[in-house]
């Protein structure tokens, strides 16, 4: 395991005072901090190696080039991907499923109905995409979703069967619940789905933090994750897709850099990935997310997870301790692999905005309100929640500190 003070000192934000009080910063899941290699590297590229990539025969654009690959095959090596070919650049997960959303339902042949998958406890990111789609195909493309159960669950083995027809082309599912924490069982039901001739589009924007990523063992046709929740920059992710989807799929957006040759009788377009990465690309942020996925390599996957692990379960644990708490998510065993990261709470009458803001003024940062996730919200029965997300950085001292937090602001009401 890794050094938490030392590794601390990577983040010099997390020893700032709020209000007057030491920063506990536990809004993780809607992005992270940054470590001074990430901060550096980013500062280092732009003082030095700042130049258009791709085609410039100068130094400097081959050198910003060079960096703008390797980072591709960081990525690749990263989730184990088989070609840096099937990773493709955009500006987070929601344009990644948006690219899917948008190339996919054009690639259908739109003589008939077809159907795509989502379920209750997608982020809007994995709903609205596939809602436009649906309305731009005049009803030929149908937007269905899986139920999950009292706790958080989606249906699991051969009850899965059940969502399928003949219909179905595709399947758009979190890793990881955003609010819930619920980990799916995201290879098992990958494997159901293409018994059915389903391909499968994996939100893991939650889960590429936290549980290292194998896109083989998982087989998974596409995959998607942003670099800002992972110690990178904003405005930068990746969408893995495998090389005969990749291949198969029109263009997303037109321009420079995505084509092969262009007249006036006809255009014609780059192999993948370029052939969706149309424009200058954020070639530093690029850089950035190699040097953020690089430091949590540095630490181990496996001990990042078990650390968070350990903290999630702790913070559930001390939870349990809180007069009228109400946690949301497979909470039946504290122990349960089933639930990692964010945690989402009530108490009592408490509305959420006002527990958020008043853990604030205590230096405390949570997230409140629906999570972008309205539909899992209505499907709770309830209009939002105060959400404590965790990452690498945290401790269990932190958490000794929101649950003080909870039970001082309780007292208020």
């Amino acid at each position: 395991m890794y050094d938490i003070s030392k590794v601390r000192t990577d983040f010099p934000i997390l020893s700032r005072e709020v209000y007057g009080r030491p920063l506990v910063y536990l809004d993780n899941a809607a992005t992270t901090q940054k470590p001074l290699q990430v901060l550096d590297a980013m500062r280092e590229e732009y003082l030095n190696v700042n130049a258009n990539v791709h085609r410039g025969v100068h130094y400097l654009s081959q050198q910003a080039t060079d960096l703008h690959e390797a980072a591709r095959e960081t990525v690749r090596r990263f989730i184990n991907a088989r070609k840096t070919e099937e990773i493709v650049f955009t500006r987070g997960t929601t344009e990644a499923i948006n690219l899917v959303a948008s190339t996919f339902c054009q690639w259908l042949t739109l003589n008939s109905q077809y159907e795509v998958l989502v379920t209750d406890m997608e982020h809007h990111s994995n709903i609205v995409p596939w809602q436009l789609e649906a309305q731009r195909s005049g009803g030929k493309v149908i937007v269905r979703h899986l139920p999950i159960s009292d706790d958080g669950q989606l249906p699991q083995g051969d009850e899965l069967d059940q969502y399928f027809n003949e219909n179905t082309r595709l399947l758009s599912l979190a890793h990881v619940s955003n609010v819930l924490g619920t980990v799916n069982p995201i290879a098992d039901i990958i494997k159901k789905a293409h018994e059915h001739g389903v391909a499968v589009l994996v939100d893991a924007a939650q889960s590429a933090p936290h549980i290292q990523l194998d896109v083989q063992q998982l087989d998974c046709d596409f995959l998607a994750f942003s670099g800002h929740k992972m110690y990178g920059p904003t405005g930068i992710g990746v969408l893995y897709g495998k090389e005969e989807w990749l291949e198969r799929l029109p263009p997303y957006q037109g321009g420079g850099e995505m084509i092969d040759r262009v007249s006036w009788d006809k255009t014609t377009f780059e192999r993948p990935p370029l052939k969706f990465e149309a424009g200058t690309p954020d070639y530093v942020a690029t850089h950035g997310l190699a040097k953020a996925i690089e430091y949590m390599e540095s630490l181990g996957m496996e001990n990042i997870e078990q650390h968070e692990r350990d903290l999630t379960r702790y913070c559930l644990e001390q939870m349990q301790t809180i007069p009228n708490i109400r946690i949301f998510g497979p909470m039946f065993n504290v122990q349960c692999s089933m639930f990692n990261g964010p945690v989402s709470f009530l108490v009592g009458d408490i509305h959420h905005l006002d527990m958020g803001t008043l853990l604030d003024r205590l230096g405390i940062a949570v997230r409140t309100g629906h999570h972008c996730a309205q539909p899992l919200m209505n499907r709770l029965g309830i209009t939002g929640t105060v959400r404590a997300s965790f990452a690498l950085y945290n401790t269990k001292e932190e958490i000794d500190r929101l649950v003080e937090g909870i039970n001082r602001v309780s007292k208020m009401f």
